[in-house]
């Protein structure tokens, strides 16, 4: 029951979150809808105003990040569809098998030219409604053609003028549940080690691996930004700010692929019996600590020093633990908080080649690249740091 108790909350607390993180584009398409039917029905004469709201609809929620790609795709679907119906309707009438005929028709020249699914989908559409509608309704085409570029129209203006949402704001939303559950598995792996619990270090693991809806959406939320930034006059000024983020995007990627690997060895040593060091979960643990920051000082639009201090932390209790001695699976899991951290310090702003001469340095290592002086008493390595 507890454990039922727990998932509830957190499915309510995803559920609102997501809520929120939707909220500014739902208001955007919900006025671009009603300004899209307002103007077709009274400034256009439109009787039936059904394609203009649709259009603003599926221009602003289909691709956030591609709106004005999308309202491209929106009106070439639309000729596509009108063509390819007016043409085959001119030949072999109207009819279930024409309709049959003409979605078929219209999919696969569409796919022929080389069209993306959000072409061929309206093209299909469009078909469809020309198939359909043409004999009760007189010149439906051009009110169709008109229809696609109002309501893609008025989902841009509505986007870059009456409505921009904060960049800032959007991408902060969408990059929490990414760098929360990098940050909550680390944890969860620091304390799995720290108490041999290799149950534990097993579904941290399962669970960071579920990353890719987090990923996707602090992906699409950087693109929409940029394209909110480019087109929005309002928001020019939040362009250098995106910055971060935009570039923040793969290392944080990348971090997520080198915390599976650590915490799938993490798993491999408590199921063989290595030699835990003390600092080995500290590590860890300070690797979580440095990517709540990062969320953090992002959010706040500061500059992450203490995030970088963090990363570096991890790295000198990797040395420590490195120098008390590890196996085979605890080199692995050394190897992979230094990368891990030096994917944090890239994604901090630090430059690649800076990030590694950092990790070196607080690791210990010499020069010449050689790691510190063990302790000779301890246990020693089977395999070197490889990260």
């Amino acid at each position: 029951m507890d454990e039922l108790r727990h998932r509830s909350k957190a499915t309510l607390h995803d559920r609102l979150h997501r809520v929120r993180t939707a909220f500014g584009l739902a208001v955007q398409a919900g006025l671009a809808a009603g300004l899209a039917y307002l103007i077709s029905h009274r400034l256009l004469k439109n009787p039936q105003p059904v394609f203009a709201p649709i259009s603003a609809v599926g221009t602003l929620a289909a691709s956030v990040g591609q709106r004005f790609r999308r309202t491209v795709e929106l009106i070439v679907g639309v000729a596509v569809g009108v063509l390819v119906g007016d043409a085959l309707i001119y030949f072999v009438g109207t009819g279930a098998w024409q309709l049959a005929l003409v979605v078929t028709s219209a999919i696969l020249l569409s796919i022929f030219a080389g069209a993306s699914v959000a072409i061929v989908i309206q093209a299909a559409a469009t078909a469809v409604l020309i198939v359909t509608l043409s004999p009760s309704t007189e010149n439906l085409e051009f009110p169709r053609f008109i229809d696609a570029f109002l309501g893609g129209g008025i989902a841009l203006l509505v986007t870059a003028i009456l409505l921009p949402l904060n960049p800032l704001r959007v991408i902060n939303r969408a990059a929490r549940p990414a760098l929360d559950l990098l940050s909550d598995q680390l944890d969860a792996c620091a304390d799995a080690l720290r108490s041999g619990d290799r149950e534990a270090a097993q579904r941290a693991l399962l669970r960071l691996r579920e990353n890719k809806e987090e990923l996707a959406a602090l992906s699409e939320a950087i693109e929409g930004a940029k394209e909110t930034s480019t087109l929005s006059p309002a928001r020019w000024h939040r362009r250098g700010e995106l910055t971060h983020y935009a570039e923040a995007a793969d290392p944080i990627d990348r971090a997520m692929r080198n915390s599976g690997t650590l915490i799938r060895r993490a798993v491999t040593m408590i199921e063989d019996e290595e030699p835990i060091p003390e600092p080995m979960p500290d590590a860890i643990g300070h690797l979580a600590e440095s990517v709540r920051l990062l969320r953090q000082e992002f959010a706040a639009g500061q500059e992450p020093e203490e995030a970088r201090e963090r990363s570096l932390r991890a790295v000198s209790e990797a040395g420590r633990a490195y120098a008390e001695g590890v196996g085979f699976s605890g080199s692995v899991v050394i190897a992979q908080v230094r990368t891990t951290a030096s994917d944090l310090l890239v994604a901090s702003g630090i430059e690649q080649d800076e990030a590694n001469r950092l990790v070196r340095q607080a690791f210990g290592e010499n020069r010449q690249g050689e790691p510190a002086a063990r302790n000779p008493a301890a246990h020693p390595p089977t395999a070197p740091p490889v990260g």
